[in-house]
């Protein structure tokens, strides 16, 4: 390897080359959505590569950007979480991609802390109930923008979606939330969430004095 060479970090030089087209896939995946899913196929093998090999020359990678790299065996993730206090790439999502993701996180919370089971599936329609119930005062979207918003937070690996029949309703959309989601928008504890999801609330108008 060349000191010179602009495509590969000069602070890398024990990688072999074998390995080098492997770890640009997964640094692509960790700067390009931030998660890499290492369940089965092509990602199961760059997961157990980065997690068995190279951990401590992605995390010394990661860090000028103000990321830290975790590893979570349980679910076969790579994540690429941004420390807030440092990092200048953190995603702007709008404020209805930010109420979903309020949701969405309590429903992953609920669901772990009364379950046994790993994945977390709901429908597009329990998304919808589980919005109202949340938000009373505020409308929630149409189903078909839930879609939408939903795609953006598949891009960031925060979920993935499946409609088991094509020809189904929208609301019939299953929705699996991912651990990532959960450490996208951390909170220490449910009261936490609580306070974080009453700032979005409408303030209710001043009562009329007689």
């Amino acid at each position: 390897m060349s000191d010179t060479d602009p495509n590969w970090p000069r602070f890398w030089p024990d990688v072999p080359d074998n390995d080098r087209a492997p770890l640009r896939e997964i640094l692509a995946e960790l700067l390009g959505r931030g998660t890499l899913i290492g369940t089965d196929g092509s990602g199961r093998d760059l997961f157990l590569l980065a997690r068995d090999h190279y951990q401590e020359h992605l995390k010394d990678y990661l860090a000028p950007l103000g990321l830290e790299l975790i590893v979570d065996d349980d679910f076969y993730l790579l994540q690429a979480r941004p420390r807030p206090e440092t990092c200048l790439l953190l995603a702007q999502f709008t404020k209805d991609e930010t109420l979903f993701l309020l949701v969405l996180w309590r429903a992953w919370d609920d669901h772990r802390t009364s379950r046994a089971e790993q994945s977390v599936i709901i429908t597009v329609d329990d998304l919808w109930q589980r919005f109202k119930s949340t938000f009373e005062n505020i409308e929630p979207p149409e189903k078909t923008h839930v879609e939408n918003l939903l795609a953006r937070m598949k891009r960031h690996r925060l979920v993935r979606t499946q409609r088991p029949d094509p020809n189904a309703p929208v609301g019939e959309t299953l929705i699996e939330i991912l651990p990532s989601l959960a450490r996208t928008i951390p909170f220490d504890s449910i009261e936490a969430w609580t306070v974080r999801a009453s700032l979005y609330q409408p303030q209710s108008a001043p009562e009329a004095s007689a």
